[in-house]
């Protein structure tokens, strides 16, 4: 994705890890490939690997450069995670920090960390080791956490302190950043600066927000996960098997995608990859995506 302005607002997408293969079955509950190959015409070859038959992912962060503030939005995977059976979560290496800088930003540029939820490809790179320490990776920012959804992990973590994966990495990527007084418990609506503002979009986690962006008479919407694939705005019905309550991170994904049809709004989605960001147009009583790259 080139850089994207939204008015006076630039947008710059920050990979961790792109183009990661899944098979249909680790990413949706039902479909079958024939209902997602008929959709190959505008998927392919960016989104779906038609030969190996594979949903095509990517793992990715938004650096949002406002007038006032240089905020990025979800911080993925991380290095050095224990997240054990997890691909390609587990120990991962990946050079993060070295794009960030190519991008123009040194990790002690960012005053806003914003996660659209903390699941844990979207808090690892909150923290970063440090002489067998987590320690926050952005210094200078506050993290920006919806309180519905970190009360809930919070709750979940203290009574199954040795869960899986997805508790550990609120030990090793929020709770660190928590106890070095970074993070700021915010409601789900609220305003980090002037047009730029939360969203609840619960469905996908209990406390899932989108972060809206308006400037210059412009709009943005960073998603999160309430869209996880292109292939949704066909089939805004088809739900991940991510979601914790399906049902209505479906009604979430349907409403999120009427409102924003036909508009100049540009969506800008956690996992799509390159060239990522778009809008939605209507197409008989579902609808497309239309990448603006």
């Amino acid at each position: 994705m080139r850089m994207q302005r939204i008015g006076n607002v630039k947008v710059h997408r920050l990979a961790d890890a792109g183009r990661v293969p899944l098979p249909v079955p680790r990413f949706f509950k039902s479909p079958d490939w024939a209902a997602i190959e008929r959709e190959a015409e505008w998927l392919a070859p960016n989104h779906i690997d038609t030969a190996a038959q594979m949903i095509l992912t990517s793992f990715h962060s938004f650096v949002v450069e406002t007038p006032n503030f240089t905020i990025m939005v979800d911080t993925c995977i991380g290095n050095d995670k224990d997240r054990v059976g997890t691909k390609p979560f587990h120990m991962a290496s990946s050079d993060y920090l070295e794009r960030l800088l190519v991008l123009g930003f040194a990790p002690e540029d960012i005053d806003y960390v914003m996660c659209t939820h903390l699941h844990a490809d979207h808090v690892g790179w909150n923290t970063k080791l440090e002489n067998g320490r987590w320690v926050p990776t952005f210094p200078n920012a506050r993290y920006v956490f919806a309180k519905t959804e970190y009360d809930y992990w919070a709750k979940r973590c203290a009574e199954r302190p040795d869960g899986p994966w997805q508790e550990a990495s609120y030990f090793d990527s929020v709770l660190p950043v928590v106890e070095a007084g970074r993070a700021d418990m915010v409601s789900s609506d609220f305003e980090l600066d002037k047009g730029i503002h939360l969203e609840p979009t619960p469905g996908h986690s209990p406390g899932h927000v989108v972060l809206h962006v308006v400037s210059g008479g412009r709009e943005g919407l960073f998603t999160g996960d309430v869209l996880h694939h292109p292939v949704q705005a066909a089939h805004p019905e088809w739900v991940p098997v991510f979601c914790q309550d399906p049902e209505m991170a479906g009604k979430t994904r349907r409403r999120l995608l009427e409102r924003v049809c036909d508009t100049p709004t540009v969506l800008f989605p956690a996992h799509f990859c390159a060239p990522t960001a778009g809008h939605i147009v209507s197409r008989g009583d579902a609808f497309r995506f239309e990448f603006v790259d």
